[in-house]
């Protein structure tokens, strides 16, 4: 099984940047692909971020493009969400999600239902 922890979340300024970390362990050659969500406050899990961590495009949500930038670590054990020019409409708790064998989910990438691990999230606050 895979396990997923999730830092790096805080208080910044309107405009600021945070860097996101995601640690995996376990059997983390059975993940595929990871992402993160985030919830802000009385509102529904939305997605950020995807990458698959073989080759291919990372994945980024319209609001994010250009801002946010989703990577990983050589390992590939590890993967960070970089939260540049952030906006308090940007307050939440940001989730790290993974699609791990066995019953690794398929579909697209920016649904929850496409990723069985998650972790607990950090809490990301943005003042204006």
């Amino acid at each position: 099984q895979v396990q997923l922890v999730e830092s790096g979340g805080g208080s910044v300024q309107a405009g600021g940047s945070l860097r996101l970390s995601c640690v995996a362990s376990g059997r983390t050659n059975s993940m595929n692909r990871m992402a993160w969500f985030r919830q802000a406050p009385g509102k529904e899990r939305e997605f950020v971020a995807a990458m698959r961590l073989s080759m291919g495009p990372s994945l980024y949500a319209d609001a994010v493009k250009g801002r946010f930038t989703i990577s990983r670590n050589i390992a590939g054990n590890t993967v960070y969400l970089q939260l540049n020019s952030v906006k308090p409409e940007e307050t939440g708790v940001y989730y790290c999600a993974a699609a791990a064998m066995p019953g690794a989910p398929s579909g697209d990438a920016s649904e929850e239902s496409s990723y069985n691990i998650w972790g607990r999230g950090t809490q990301v606050t943005v003042s204006s």
